[in-house]
């Protein structure tokens, strides 16, 4: 039996400018903006060498994550519900 998705995980969601600026236009579902997140931070190497589940932040992020220069990966998905509305 094929697993059902959840519609509450694919209601699109308004992203601020910010966000906007690095993960492109929305409105977009949560899986997909993190999953856009992931692919900015592996295309432009911002991960912390020493410690994967580290980000590190470039000038873009940086107004995303609230000013902080580096954060964990479970605080960057908590980071983004600031950047989230219905």
């Amino acid at each position: 039996m094929p697993r059902k998705v959840n519609p509450a995980l694919m209601k699109p969601y308004k992203l601020s400018a910010d966000l906007e600026a690095v993960v492109g236009k929305g409105p977009l579902p949560r899986s997909q903006v993190v999953k856009k997140i992931w692919e900015y931070i592996k295309k432009n190497d911002l991960q912390n060498p020493q410690n994967k589940r580290n980000i590190l932040a470039d000038e873009k992020l940086l107004k995303v994550f609230g000013g902080k220069k580096e954060v964990s990966m479970f605080e960057m998905t908590k980071l983004l519900s600031a950047h989230l509305s219905a």
